[in-house]
């Protein structure tokens, strides 16, 4: 392990992107220090205590818990990624953003250009309502916003905020362009690694009051264990399509007659269909939130749409499985994939071109989506069972599975792959003597 790390740090290269992209989570943390001015925090802290099973809470994870301390960094990443989201689902249904996204880099760098600037829009009107949010809320009658929220507040507000949005996706293209892995991915990484200190002190905390005793301690972090081993396997799983390539005469050499296979993935969809379902279902309570206490329907609503509910678990499910299949079928195209197969002279075996290479695709598609999907809906659901009958932290069980489990797991995967390919490139041997990193090459 320390001549891996040795031969890390002998490559000049590697060396300088991985100290580029500490020094950018360091200035990334910093900025989570520093509040909006007009804001009382001590007041902001009780109030947000209570939003945890809320949308709020949920946007508070992406942002690295900075909405919850009304930073200047609030808004975090997630302007950036709705505005991918929206352009990528436009582009099913655009024309104009269908031809882009053919047309290679220049076509990209079109669509980063767009989202770009629709991210500042969503951030304007996001740190406006943020503002009035703000303004609304109160701590046992203190207001988080002492002076009231005026016409300046939210100007101030909106400004900050979306500055500092602006400056996160500034930070997370550094990253992607000088650093190691993807700049955005990692954004998000450091900021939910930021609250595992936290959850293993909740959890030291129960066990010095006696609350959990050393048996059901052991046996949290066995299944800890076991939960991230899953959800490796859950995004690293493929199927695999073999292909075969006919020879041809380019020129006067003889090209092409390889065999190799497209990667279908059991979890094509990755993170958003929990991100989309958790957004929906989060809505309701949200919503609730709002209406008088004295109302039945307020009351009912929080009974229904309690995190450790039947009812939310099983409809919250349901949803899962419904956006993974929606989004597999918006992220791989078999049309698409069956005609580049067919203009560069590749077949799958006993398949015919065309039509029918498609429709076997989507049919093998289909049928890997199911068990992953209800996968998906598992390691969603598992942290609310640990939450409710282990009786750990909400910070702590977040780390059993969920959106953040997957997070992490993804990103510190793609990453390690990188900084394997620049050693293997430089004939070091990899990170792990055994076992394999997916995408990872032999060396001849």
């Amino acid at each position: 392990m320390f001549q891996t790390l040795r031969n890390i740090f002998n490559i000049p290269e590697l060396k300088r992107r991985i100290l580029f992209t500490l020094g950018i989570f360091f200035i990334y943390r910093l900025g989570a220090h520093v509040p909006v001015p007009m804001i009382d925090r001590e007041a902001l802290a009780i109030a947000f205590e209570m939003q945890k099973g809320t949308l709020f809470g949920l946007y508070d994870m992406f942002a690295g818990g900075n909405f919850g301390k009304a930073t200047i960094f609030a808004l975090g990443i997630m302007p950036y990624i709705s505005a991918s989201i929206i352009l990528q689902l436009l582009g099913t249904v655009i024309p104009t953003l269908q031809k882009l996204q053919q047309e290679g880099e220049e076509g990209r760098k079109k669509i980063t250009q767009w989202t770009r600037y629709l991210t500042v829009g969503i951030s304007a009107l996001q740190s406006l309502g943020v503002a009035a949010y703000l303004g609304s809320l109160e701590a046992g009658g203190r207001p988080v916003v002492p002076g009231g929220a005026t016409i300046g507040f939210y100007l101030l507000t909106m400004i900050t905020m979306t500055t500092g949005t602006v400056f996160i996706m500034w930070l997370g293209e550094r990253i992607t362009e000088r650093g190691i892995g993807n700049g955005i991915s990692l954004i998000i990484f450091i900021g939910i690694i930021d609250r595992i200190p936290w959850a293993f002190l909740d959890e030291y905390r129960l066990f010095v009051e006696g609350v959990h005793g050393i048996i059901r301690v052991l046996f949290l972090l066995v299944l800890m264990f076991f939960s991230i081993v899953a959800v490796v396997y859950l995004t690293q799983g493929v199927r695999k399509i073999p292909v075969q390539y006919a020879k041809r005469m380019v020129g006067r050499r003889m090209m092409g007659g390889q065999s190799t296979h497209i990667p279908l993935r059991i979890n094509t969809a990755g993170v958003m269909p929990i991100i989309f379902a958790q957004t929906i279902m989060f809505v309701p309570s949200t919503i609730a939130t709002f209406l008088p206490e004295e109302w039945e329907l307020r009351n009912w609503i929080h009974m229904a749409f309690t995190y450790d509910s039947f009812i939310y678990m099983f409809i919250y499910g349901l949803l899962i499985v419904f956006f993974t299949y929606f989004y597999t079928a918006i992220a791989f195209n078999p049309v698409d994939v069956a005609n580049n197969l067919k203009k560069y002279g590749g077949l799958i075996p006993a398949v015919k071109p065309g039509k029918r290479t498609s429709d076997y695709l989507d049919n093998i598609l289909s049928r890997i989506t199911l068990p992953g999907s209800i996968a998906l809906a598992l390691v969603a659901i598992i942290p609310t069972i640990i939450m409710k009958y282990a009786g750990t932290s909400y910070n702590f069980a977040a780390f059993y599975g969920g959106t953040g489990l997957l997070i992490l797991v993804g990103v510190a995967l793609d990453t390690l792959q990188q900084i394997e390919s620049h050693l293997l490139m430089r004939h070091y041997d990899g990170l792990m003597k055994t076992g394999r990193i997916r995408g990872r090459t032999r060396r001849m």
